[in-house]
């Protein structure tokens, strides 16, 4: 009778194998660069009219629907292009993470009303 066995890995091996951190790498920069769109939409969208109507894909809305628009599009264009550009690579996510939450403090720097009609 033959037994087969079936090699079965144990805690301590299964983390000390690597995990490339590319593909996460690349959703957290594009979620920031998405949130920085946002942000720089808003005030652009103050100081430009033309930009303005043209952001304003939904009339009860207003611009508010071609800014958030455009800011999934950059999220999904750029999480696209990094996960191509950083599949099964190892990033340092710790670079990551500080210029991520650089682009959301941006981002919501210029979301916010002082700041934006400041240029009003």
């Amino acid at each position: 009778m033959a037994v087969t066995h079936i090699p079965i890995k144990g805690v301590e091996e299964r983390a000390r194998e690597r995990v490339a951190t590319g593909e996460a790498a690349a959703a957290f920069i594009a979620g920031g660069i998405g949130c920085f769109i946002i942000g720089l939409l808003t005030t652009a969208a103050v100081i430009s009219e033309p930009l303005k109507n043209a952001l304003n894909w939904w009339n009860p809305a207003g611009p508010l629907t071609g800014k958030t628009g455009v800011g999934v599009i950059a999220f999904f264009i750029s999480w696209a292009i990094g996960h191509v550009l950083w599949n099964d690579r190892d990033v340092d996510l710790r670079r990551t993470f500080i210029i991520t939450m650089i682009l959301l403090a941006l981002g919501f720097v210029l979301t916010f009303p002082p700041v934006f009609e400041y240029f009003e």
